[in-house]
């Protein structure tokens, strides 16, 4: 029951370097050998105007048997395997000799991609491995820019060194002198709040001395000031009953008045008459 019957060879085209590559490399499918590398040749297509590598694999199908019984029958051909997503790729075997293989393994998430100009024989998609896309991945940093950036940051950071080296000691000094003058202000601060504490604690003392002599002397004149009261309510109630219009004495107030009134209507009399006759003052009124 042979794998790869009924062909025994098999292509891969690659388009990047296959250093360290040579014909007789052994061919594995995850680390067993399943055939080795037959030949290498370069091809250039005018159509597209691009060179191609192919390189013919011979496969050994004493290595991997078809297990009994399977869906495929007795045998799977190339196609088959291609079609459930066999791949081969360029595998570094030894970083100190620079030798490489063909790596083969299953990976139906790399499409396909065949060459029909290049090779007649049945063809493996490449995939690419683990180096070469760390290569194409390290090919695509822009180191000169990176370069570039890096260069005019350091051109910066020594600039930024300098000014620092230039601006700061005046600055720093500036800092100590400002510090220092906070220190002497918080410092006549403090004295000037200890001072105005022991006079504010003598005010306070005075006028806890002054209050206290005011509320005994209020104390010691409540009761003169009591009788005094009493002698005004006793006063009123006297002028009030005088001015009561009942009273004797209002009658009497209200005779004395009337009495004024009429003497002061004569005088005003007599001294219209003694204003336009002054004789009357020698001679008096003749009868």
């Amino acid at each position: 029951m042979r794998l790869f019957s009924p062909s025994r060879e098999a292509a891969v085209v690659f388009q990047n370097s296959i250093t360290g590559l040579a014909v007789g490399a052994p061919v594995n499918f995850r680390g067993v050998k399943v055939g080795t590398v037959k030949s290498i040749s370069l091809r250039f297509d005018p159509m597209d105007h691009k060179a191609y590598i192919p390189v013919v694999l011979t496969l050994e199908p004493d290595q991997i048997h078809v297990v009994r019984d399977g869906p495929g029958g007795t045998s799977i051909s190339i196609q088959q395997l291609i079609s459930s997503g066999l791949r081969a790729e360029l595998n570094l075997q030894s970083f100190v000799t620079g030798q490489s293989n063909i790596e083969l393994d299953f990976d139906k998430a790399v499409p396909p991609e065949l060459h029909p100009r290049i090779t007649d024989l049945p063809e493996i998609p490449v995939r690419l491995s683990a180096m070469e896309k760390l290569k194409d991945s390290l090919g695509q940093i822009p180191v000169k820019d990176i370069s570039r950036h890096v260069d005019t940051a350091l051109l910066s950071i020594t600039d930024l060194s300098n000014n620092l080296q230039h601006d700061l000691p005046p600055l720093v000094a500036s800092m100590k002198a400002t510090s220092d003058q906070s220190r002497e202000a918080v410092d006549a601060a403090a004295q000037a709040i200890r001072t105005l504490q022991d006079k504010l604690v003598v005010t306070l003392n005075k006028m806890d001395t002054m209050l206290d002599s005011g509320t005994a002397q209020l104390d010691a004149r409540g009761a003169d000031l009591h009788a005094t009261l009493a002698s005004a309510t006793k006063t009123l109630d006297s002028l009030q009953g005088v001015l009561s219009p009942r009273s004797t004495d209002r009658a009497n107030l209200d005779a004395a008045l009337r009495d004024i009134a009429a003497t002061a209507a004569a005088l005003r009399g007599f001294a219209s008459d003694v204003e336009r006759n002054p004789q009357l003052l020698l001679m008096g009124r003749r009868p």
